[in-house]
């Protein structure tokens, strides 16, 4: 999520939009075209934002059960930045700290306005467990870089921070490098990637809801929100949107809501965390706010992309660069308002960092614990990569979003003069008898066993890159049996109206 750092508050950021796979999770490809068709034209180049593209967010008024208070200790850190977690309480939440949190849909030509989106955390350089999990390979278990270079092969980057990272093919499975793969970290906004795996094929699209004061319920304090309003009636579009472009958490709840509450939803997301073998992977909140216990790792959080990406519903949102969320109703006038919000994956939308050529999702966040975290999945001719960077204790500003563009840059070269430590297991109790070794072993062990996934035979890509702000095409591709794990369309940069 994206939480907007207080005196008192853990900063929680996440961001993803992308729309580009058909399930391979033996249902039927979801074909539909979620909300309205696709607005090129309104595409925004943050370099040129135009003032008054986006208005303000509507102020919830939340009252004092709405949002956690964070106990300060002596020192005056919140007891998510000392480290320490004590009992929360109910407080009544600022109003100014609320209507701060949420003019991150501001102009998008002034300053970031939300310092969530900024690098943080602990600064110690704790040391990982000597002995992680082995799933996908024994590879992954070791502390440490795990790379198996062919004559030729490109040498990593040299400026990578991150406590942990891993690089994959995002079809075959392949896990062409990692570093602390399965340490388990805490995930931030990330996180939301398993919410929306876990509810999306839930509810559709068109289903409203009129929240109720009690859905709001329950946040953290200085949490990132879309501006969701007590008493109005939203669509679970609308919803999705706030949670994959704005990271908003009070999307989250409501969805949460709508689904039975926050208990019901941790435990289905658990649940689901579990068939996927994730499991480096604990769930606390559904939307990555910093609680004790809450963790998962970068082999856990790129399952969850690679599973997400097999649903267009999900693929369409996260490769979302604008749209517009409804507001109130303005007096004297029967048109509700609406206003624009931003995905704020800045490798989508280039700001602050270059767009990344290729670019099609998924979420990024940033908190107190977690400091920033990013899961990306990008595509360079035939070949589709995802990159996981957990925590990168270089503190200048993007630095997550700089780490990825190196990984994938790197991936991307790499591809084929190194030989797989590892592979993205599939999956169930099939996928959970993966292979000890990450080698040709782990490779085959992929092979075999995602191709019986329904559609896994193959398919057609578009593939569209970011390069300068604009929409450029790459190519259409058809690709053979070989193919693993085949993923549909990529489409970015996407406006929704």
């Amino acid at each position: 999520m994206t939480q907007l750092q207080t005196p008192k508050a853990s900063r929680n950021q996440d961001t993803g939009r992308l729309s580009f796979m058909g399930s391979s999770m033996g249902t039927a490809p979801d074909t539909s075209t979620r909300g309205s068709a696709v607005n090129t034209s309104a595409l925004l180049s943050l370099s040129s934002a135009t003032p008054g593209t986006f208005t303000s967010v509507p102020t919830p008024s939340f009252t004092s059960t709405h949002v956690r208070d964070r106990t300060r200790k002596s020192t005056g850190k919140s007891t998510r930045e000392s480290g320490r977690r004590t009992p929360a309480r109910r407080a009544a939440a600022p109003l100014a700290a609320t209507a701060a949190a949420l003019l991150l849909c501001g102009p998008l030509a002034a300053a970031p306005a939300h310092a969530a989106d900024q690098p943080g955390g602990a600064t110690d350089a704790v040391k990982p467990p000597a002995h992680m999990s082995t799933v996908g390979g024994k590879r992954l278990g070791r502390p440490g870089t795990q790379v198996d270079p062919k004559a030729g092969a490109p040498a990593l980057p040299k400026e990578l921070s991150g406590k942990s990272w891993l690089v994959a093919d995002a079809e075959s499975g392949d896990v062409l490098a990692s570093h602390n793969a399965h340490w388990r970290l805490p995930p931030a906004s990330t996180l939301k990637m398993l919410f929306a795996d876990t509810l999306l094929p839930k509810m559709p699209k068109t289903k409203t809801h009129k929240v109720q004061l009690s859905d709001l319920e329950g946040m953290g304090e200085g949490s990132s929100l879309v501006g969701v309003k007590e008493n109005y009636t939203y669509s679970v579009h609308d919803l999705w949107l706030g949670v994959f472009l704005r990271s908003g958490n009070d999307a989250v709840h409501v969805l949460s809501a709508m689904n039975g509450g926050v208990p019901a939803t941790v435990r289905e997301m658990q649940a689901h965390a579990k068939h996927l073998n994730a499991r480096d992977t604990h769930v606390v909140t559904p939307d990555g706010y910093d609680e004790e216990g809450q963790v998962s790792s970068a082999y856990d959080l790129t399952l969850f992309a690679r599973s997400g990406l097999q649903k267009a519903d999900f693929r369409e949102y996260c490769s979302t660069a604008t749209a517009q969320f409804p507001g109130t109703f303005e007096k004297g006038k029967k048109k509700r308002s609406s206003f624009g919000i931003q995905n704020t994956n800045r490798l989508l939308t280039g700001f602050g960092v270059a767009p990344y050529k290729g670019i099609a999702g998924v979420k990024n966040g940033n908190t107190t614990n977690a400091g920033a975290t990013f899961t990306g999945v990008a595509q360079r001719g035939n070949r589709v990569l995802l990159v996981t960077v957990m925590n990168p204790q270089e503190k200048e500003a993007n630095e997550v979003y700089k780490e990825t563009a190196r990984l994938f840059d790197w991936g991307f070269k790499a591809a084929g003069s190194v030989n797989p430590v590892g592979t993205l297991v599939r999956p169930g109790a099939a996928g959970a008898s993966h292979p000890s070794d990450g080698g040709e072993n782990g490779h085959k062990h992929a092979q075999a066993s995602v191709s019986t996934d329904d559609g896994g035979s193959g398919g057609a890509w578009t593939a569209v890159g970011i390069a300068g702000g604009s929409l450029a095409l790459l190519g259409a591709v058809a690709f053979g049996v070989h193919r693993r794990w085949p993923l549909p369309e990529l489409a970015r940069r996407r406006s929704r109206d």
